[in-house]
């Protein structure tokens, strides 16, 4: 007698196998036509970007007003921080919505600041020795602190130079995702 269990993933595995590539084929479709986007238009794929940040921003903004209200188990205090705090998040939407690529300059900085903080501590790793061999350390801190500068100076360049580098590496992965498919079986059960 057969145990039901054990038959049943060797008769469910080509129909998983099909819907699988089915679904890493469009991914990777998807992720090759917003690569070439993404290097063809960097200035609009930022502006999209900065775009579905403040409807992001907004819809978090509301969800958080709302919680403030329907929320069980909130004390009143917590119920005005998280109606003050959605309705901040809210305004920072509408400016992000207002002035697209101002809210993107504060990205940049942003992206900026946390690099430099990554390499001082690259570079405390370097000269305490944590980091081995040392020379990386100082190495990955100098880089990282250049990379952060270099977006607090030109910020917009920074950002547009994300967008493009993001593009070329959405299209290799999307490349080598579709090369590396699971083969179709050449008789279907």
């Amino acid at each position: 007698m057969t145990n039901p269990d054990t038959t049943a993933p060797a008769s469910v595995l080509p129909g998983l196998l099909r819907v699988h590539r089915g679904q890493l084929v469009a991914v990777a479709v998807i992720g090759l036509v917003l690569g070439i986007v993404a290097i063809l238009f960097p200035g609009a794929s930022l502006l999209t970007v900065a775009i579905l940040f403040g409807i992001y921003l907004i819809a978090s903004g509301l969800f958080r007003i709302t919680a403030a209200f329907v929320a069980e188990g909130l004390g009143t205090g917590m119920r005005w921080l998280s109606g003050l705090l959605g309705l901040l998040i809210m305004v920072a939407g509408v400016i992000c919505l207002s002035n697209p690529f101002q809210s993107l300059v504060v990205l940049a900085v942003v992206i900026g600041a946390g690099w430099i903080l990554e390499g001082i501590v690259d570079l405390a790793g370097g000269v305490r020795g944590t980091i081995h061999p040392r020379w990386f350390g100082w190495v990955s801190g100098i880089v990282s602190i250049a990379a952060g500068v270099a977006m607090f100076v030109l910020p917009a360049a920074g950002v547009l130079a994300l967008v493009s580098i993001g593009g070329i590496l959405l299209i290799v992965v999307s490349t080598t995702t579709l090369l590396a498919l699971p083969r179709r079986s050449e008789n279907p059960a």
